[in-house]
């Protein structure tokens, strides 16, 4: 049984009963004799694996047929750079509403031209623009959003109108907390250790008409390549993707994305209540876009914001430090943090408030 809740924002807490299992499925994999770390990934029992876990992530996403899954390396700071090495052409527009936008545009101008659409900097990444806020090109070749940003606890309530342009999101901290219509994306990328499994594994969501083969690119780095091979140009990681498919099962037996949405959002709603309703603890983030998965708060005190941290910890209540580059406290709520630990920490808010 758990000791505490850790709130860390990733590598994040997985499901208890996705451990459980595993861990009666590590030494003897359902009869096989070997654990799924020892197996060959080019054997027929991993392969049933592999195939299982694509299925059931297209079939709980409502992947339509004309994208197609990728397991890679490398997490999603490795698709900063994937995305504009295999998708830019002329020039790509990127939208900076935090620090990992902001990284995957850097990483994207050293391959090519690329243009900043918005900077939400300016108001020190407390909201997201609307759409008429957006300097697009309308002939660029994709544009580029993040869609949770873990940091500043903001999110996009929206998906943007970009004409006709690829969309492409890096949606690593907020896949699978709710429904996502994947028709509108050109590419979805997310590393996997915040809702879907342990570090070490991205899944890219890739709209098949967009993986265009280039052979100035090392193969590994091409997404036809990839998809040619099926991910397995080299070793997957194999145990991440295992884990994965245990996370997909554990959804789905949950209710699927609706359920999560409505759990999340309940989740949610009772750490902002507690803000909305304090004098001591601040939310910057404006509330047209707050964070279902990251509530960020503080108390504008320093030291004060230390000893909330030091006495959460304390009591079980674990990783609740902020980013070191905006500090404050910020409590992730991913999918697998279940309501109790939500509840007592709200209640601990409250206590650390009357006390303060």
């Amino acid at each position: 049984m758990r000791t505490v809740y850790n709130f860390s924002a990733g590598p994040a807490m997985m499901p208890e009963p996705v451990l459980t299992r595993a861990a009666e499925e590590m030494l003897d994999y359902r009869g096989t004799g070997m654990s799924v770390m020892e197996m060959s990934h080019r054997s027929k029992q991993y392969d049933a694996i592999f195939q299982s876990v694509k299925a059931s992530l297209r079939e709980i996403m409502g992947i339509p047929q004309t994208h197609q899954i990728l397991f890679i390396q490398g997490g999603a700071t490795l698709q900063f750079s994937m995305v504009a090495m295999n998708l830019l052409k002329t020039s790509a527009d990127y939208v900076i509403t935090g620090e990992f936008s902001g990284k995957a545009a850097k990483e994207a101008a050293r391959l090519g031209k690329t243009r900043i659409a918005a900077d939400m900097a300016s108001c020190g990444h407390t909201r997201i623009p609307s759409q008429s806020e957006l300097d697009l090109d309308p002939s660029a070749d994709y544009v580029h959003i993040c869609t949770n940003n873990t940091i500043f606890g903001t999110t996009w309530n929206y998906v943007p109108q970009t004409g006709g342009v690829p969309l492409v999101t890096d949606m690593s901290s907020s896949i699978l907390s709710e429904p996502v219509d994947v028709s509108k994306y050109g590419l979805i990328y997310a590393g996997a250790q915040k809702n879907m499994g342990p570090a070490g594994l991205a899944v890219v969501i890739l709209r098949e008409d967009l993986a265009v083969p280039n052979p100035a690119l090392p193969g590994y780095l091409s997404y036809a390549a990839q998809l040619k091979g099926d991910s397995m140009i080299n070793t997957p990681p194999t145990y991440g993707i295992y884990l994965l498919g245990l996370v997909l099962d554990w959804v789905r037996d949950m209710g699927g994305l609706e359920h999560m949405k409505r759990y999340n959002t309940q989740k949610a709603a009772l750490l902002y209540d507690v803000l909305d309703a304090s004098s001591l603890f601040k939310s910057g983030v404006d509330k047209s876009c707050r964070s279902m998965m990251n509530v960020v708060f503080s108390t504008g005190d320093a030291e004060l914001d230390d000893k909330f941290v030091k006495e959460a910890a304390a009591s079980g209540f674990v990783t609740l430090k902020g980013h070191r580059s905006v500090g404050g406290m910020r409590a992730s709520i991913y999918n697998a943090m279940p309501m109790e630990g939500v509840e007592k920490l709200a209640q601990f808010m409250r206590d650390f408030e009357r006390k303060a």
